[in-house]
């Protein structure tokens, strides 16, 4: 097998200078790039369920909601007068990925069922019971004003805002989580491509393109369904407990149908069925409104809320509301299918001639041919 020497170079470079950042980056990009990376691992998630098995998710913000609140439940302690069971933090972020996916295990047998549109106004269900409950549970989820986060402690390390000096470089909570979130990254990267590449991900893709040919082929269609449905929960709920982490409060009201749209935004820009795209489209929908928001002076139309001009937030949704249009029409792939273009490289090569430079002449008998062919009377060999 060929290693490819460069690609092998580029990857881990790009490796090394993400482990350096929290170094040399202030505390707003690395909450950024970690904003980022959670959307990365909900995208994932909504890929395999959307991109590679074509079922329609307008539920997934309230898999992520259940992962945030359901890891503050089982990690605070009462103190604040909400409930809380006192888990250590890592086995409380355990707890509440598992709670996303038994979520999504209750709801797999309508997911395994219906599909398309139905299933889309099914799930869309899901926003509305989780935001009655997550403004009226009062003692569980803290109503309209949340409820803080309790912050994860693993292997001794707390990542709280207590200054750790590293190379004479204080890390705070943003600095620490930036490597967790890392890893995180880089196990369900990891994970997804294992699933899509091996017999799962060829079922999905079966059951994509053609349902009752894969239920022809011996498929379980429902089984598969419901499996995928519950994995897409769990990385929501991955992607809600690092959230949470960051924003250091739970807010009801982040997680809406607009939640759920940015990310069918994401899988689209990024592209539909790709792990690689969904992370890319992941990066460019979280990272664009805070941007916007950083730079909003210096931008023309954009100005700070109340001030007159078009806000941050809204004009990030046009702008990656124009961007899912623009892949639509014009990169149906997203943006994984254009970084998979190879500058001077046609996309279809043209087909090799397979006419030999010495041809044999055609008046000349070949060898494998009779050149006597038997008349109507005369019996063939196999007659013989």
């Amino acid at each position: 097998m060929r290693v490819r020497t460069p690609s092998v170079y580029g990857w881990a470079a790009a490796g090394l200078v993400l482990v350096a950042l929290p170094f040399y980056l202030d505390r707003f990009w690395l909450q950024a790039g970690l904003f980022a990376m959670a959307a990365a691992l909900g995208a994932i998630g909504i890929n395999l369920l959307t991109g590679a098995t074509g079922q329609l998710s307008m539920g997934h913000a309230f898999f992520l909601a259940v992962g945030a609140y359901g890891y503050c439940a089982f990690a605070g302690d009462g103190t604040d007068g909400l409930a809380g069971l006192g888990l250590p933090g890592w086995l409380a972020a355990v707890l509440a990925v598992a709670l996303s996916g038994l979520a999504g295990g209750v709801f797999s047998p309508i997911a395994g069922r219906l599909r398309g549109a139905y299933l889309g106004i099914a799930t869309l269900a899901l926003i509305f019971i989780g935001q009655h409950v997550l403004f009226n549970a009062h003692d569980l989820t803290g109503g309209y004003n949340g409820r803080a986060v309790p912050p994860l402690s693993l292997f001794g390390l707390t990542f709280d805002d207590t200054e750790l000096l590293v190379a004479q470089v204080p890390f705070g909570a943003v600095e620490k989580l930036w490597y967790l979130g890392l890893i995180l990254l880089l196990g369900g990267v990891i994970f997804a491509r294992g699933v899509l590449r091996g017999r799962p991900g060829r079922a999905m893709n079966a059951i994509r393109d053609h349902r009752i040919a894969a239920g022809v082929m011996g498929i379980p269609v429902a089984r598969y369904r419901a499996a995928v449905f519950v994995l897409s929960s769990m990385y929501a709920g991955l992607a809600g407990v690092l959230l949470a982490l960051v924003f250091q409060r739970t807010v009801p009201e982040y997680f809406g149908m607009a939640l759920s749209l940015e990310y069918l935004a994401m899988i689209v820009i990024g592209g539909l069925g790709s792990v690689a795209g969904a992370v890319a489209g992941g990066v460019f929908v979280s990272l664009l409104p805070q941007i916007l928001n950083r730079y909003s002076d210096a931008l023309p139309l954009v100005s700070a809320p109340g001030t007159g001009g078009i806000a941050p937030g809204e004009a990030s949704r046009y702008l990656y509301g124009a961007a899912v249009v623009a892949v639509v029409l014009f990169l149906p792939g997203g943006l994984a299918r254009l970084a998979a273009r190879r500058p001077g490289r046609p996309e279809n090569p043209p087909p090799t001639d397979p006419t030999p430079t010495d041809p044999t002449p055609t008046d000349t008998p070949s060898t494998d041919t009779p050149s006597h062919t038997p008349s109507n009377n005369e019996p063939s060999g196999e007659a013989r």
